[in-house]
């Protein structure tokens, strides 16, 4: 794969092209504007330090000792010390794909030049980044507000000699991997320790795992909802055009559109198209509405996530000598109710998927077998599959209460508002874990309607798809392990099995699900 570039601190960062960096799609350039920005706020940052005028983090204390002076000799030690006091974080790592893109996000936000930081910090930084030698954080320690202080603080520490490392396999301490590198410690100038943990970095990196994996979720749960629509022969009608124009959100419009493609051409919708029911239940009448509310908070989050990646979150912000303002950039409520406004949406996509899966168990939809088997009584069929669904439903409910509802005040009061931002996105990555696993059932139950059909066809797309998941999962004339089965519908759910089944239709037939609002709610 050719590699292509992005300039730090000058191109627009979005969530796809941090992807592609931290896979190593895409390398980090500087061009020569950006250094000459960034040595020139650097500049200003020690021509404050000789001037002596008080500044907050120059050549002050932090939080409630901003008053206390700081003298000239001391400016250093007490950005090496930021690092050690605030490395405060417990709980188990965040991934390494997650602190690495943590270091993406912190590299492009100081390239801005509003930062004071030295030059050759910052490519200590893009070392580590090329070198995959990814810093172990804690995932528990900020309240999100003064910026992600705890884990920005682990962050950093290998730039001071401290702290672990991941490396080509192994976690090591930072004078390990030093002595294997022939690296040595960065003596830190001032501003510089404050610049490092001060911003939003922990809780931007949790909301570009977000925005990618409920884009995966809420594309396959339009997919597997059409599936079901066709075991339960369900009604095409609330898909149709003339009533989402009626009400035209855009994701409701998306959703319909998506749907109605998946479904044309069935001659399991023909089938019935005279049957005597008038309605669907709404698991799968109002799948436009509940897919498409949630398809519009994920569009939210990634159009506020796209302006927190190319912003300056760090505090104070050196504009000239003249001007440095300490400020509130670093508070993290703008993505933690957005955060929080995406794990709602998330769960919402697990709670109908579990009506659904219910729905398919009562027996009602003519042909398809109470429970989803013939032979019940010695066999409890697809029963069982219900109550993990159910149990992984409601454990999402416990955690949509909003993060950022809460603030508690911490650093004796200087900083008595805070986000929880950092929470927000933990919790909105569980739920859409759980979500998966939900979707993995209601994918299994699907199929499993779907077979009933027989000798019926469903159209090109869900046909291939049910055709994929029986080379994973057989049909089920008895009880066996269903527990198997599941672990093999999570891990189609997480490889985007069915996701790559539409794209080769599409490519093979010459078709496609595209709708005048892909372009938003399918790119990132």
């Amino acid at each position: 794969m050719a590699l292509t570039s992005f300039n730090l601190g000058k191109d627009w960062l979005t969530v796809g092209n941090v992807l592609k960096i931290g896979e190593g799609a895409t390398t980090l350039t500087l061009s020569q504007s950006v250094k000459d920005k960034i040595r020139a706020s650097s500049t200003v940052v020690q021509r404050i330090v000789e001037k002596g005028n008080p500044v907050y983090g120059i050549n002050t204390g932090f939080g409630p000792l901003c008053t206390t002076k700081i003298s000239k000799t001391e400016t250093s030690i007490l950005q090496t010390n930021i690092l050690k006091s605030h490395s405060v974080g417990v709980g188990d790592p965040i991934s390494k794909d997650m602190a690495k893109i943590m270091l993406i996000l912190k590299a492009h936000s100081l390239a801005k030049g509003y930062s004071g930081i030295a030059l050759n910090t910052l490519e200590r930084i893009l070392w580590h980044i090329e070198n995959d030698a990814i810093p172990v954080v804690p995932c528990q320690g900020s309240v999100g507000a003064s910026g992600d202080l705890a884990p920005l603080s682990h962050l950093f520490l290998p730039l001071i000699g401290l702290g672990k490392i991941s490396y080509k396999g192994e976690v090591m301490e930072t004078e390990e991997l030093h002595r294997i590198t022939g690296l040595k410690s960065l003596e830190l100038g001032p501003k510089e320790g404050l610049a490092l943990i001060n911003g939003t970095q922990f809780i931007a990196a949790h909301a570009v795992k977000v925005v990618e994996k409920l884009h995966s979720v809420l594309s396959q749960a339009d997919i597997i909802g059409a599936m079901m629509i066709e075991g339960l022969q369900g009604s095409v009608k609330p898909f149709y055009k003339e009533l989402h124009e009626l009400r035209p959100y855009k994701g409701n419009v998306h959703v319909a559109k998506r749907v109605k493609r998946l479904l044309k051409g069935s001659e399991i919708m023909e089938d019935h198209i005279d049957c005597d029911r008038v309605q669907d239940p709404y698991s799968l009448r109002c799948i436009p509405q509940v897919h498409g509310a949630s398809r519009n908070a994920w569009l939210h989050l990634k159009e506020l996530l796209e302006t927190e990646l190319n912003s300056v979150t760090d505090n104070p912000v050196i504009i000239d000598e003249d001007l440095t303002i300490s400020g509130g950039n670093f508070h993290g409520q703008p993505l933690a109710m957005a955060l929080d406004y995406a794990c709602l949406a998330a769960s919402e996509i697990g709670n109908i998927s579990d009506r659904r899966i219910y729905l398919a168990l009562e027996g009602n939809s003519p042909g398809v077998p109470k429970l989803l088997m013939k032979d019940t009584g010695i066999n409890s069929g697809y029963m069982i599959l219900q109550y993990t669904s159910a149990a992984l439903a409601s454990e999402n409910k416990g955690l949509c209460f909003p993060s950022s509802a809460d603030s508690i005040p911490t650093s004796l009061g200087q900083e008595d508002h805070v986000s929880m931002g950092s929470i927000s996105g933990r919790k909105a990555l569980q739920v859409i874990e759980n979500v998966e696993k939900i979707l993995a059932i209601e994918l299994l139950t699907a199929a499993q309607a779907f077979e009933y059909r027989k000798p019926l066809k469903s159209g090109v797309f869900l046909d291939e798809i049910h055709k994929t998941v029986r080379k994973q999962v057989p049909f089920a004339d008895k009880d066996r392990v269903f527990s198997d089965d599941i672990e093999k519908g999570i891990e189609m759910i997480k490889n985007k099995t069915i996701i790559s089944v539409i794209a080769a239709v599409e490519k093979k037939k010459n078709i496609s699900l595209k709708t005048k609002y892909s372009e938003q709610f399918e790119s990132y």
